[in-house]
């Protein structure tokens, strides 16, 4: 097993992500875990420690989702990821990302 050469400083991911698993294996990579609990998940209520969640980076969260879903809305070739090559995806996303950005300047004017 080799390991990423780079890894994040913090995942978020909602409650559906909230498994002990997930954020043990986080802990043992030091990267922060910014997941909220899920009472749903859990067969006996949490002891010990609070589980970190920041709010401030965590509503960050919902742009990104929200971005992601405006891609797969309009562009679904890049939804699928159907290029081989990083920089024709990475081409494809800039395009996207201008049309985008345009279309919402279009509609404030």
């Amino acid at each position: 097993d080799r390991r990423p050469r780079t890894r994040p400083l913090e995942v978020l991911a909602d409650s559906a992500y909230d498994e002990i698993q997930i954020r043990k294996y986080l802990r043992r990579r030091a990267i922060k875990s910014n997941i909220p609990v899920n009472i749903r998940n859990r067969k006996y209520p949490k002891r010990g420690r609070p589980t970190r969640l920041e709010y401030e980076s965590y509503r960050k969260r919902g742009t990104i989702e929200r971005f992601f879903a405006w891609l797969k809305m309009g562009f679904r070739k890049i939804a699928s990821r159907y290029e081989r090559l990083n920089v024709v995806f990475k081409g494809l996303l800039d395009i996207a990302c201008f049309l985008l950005c345009w279309k919402k300047f279009q509609e404030a004017f």
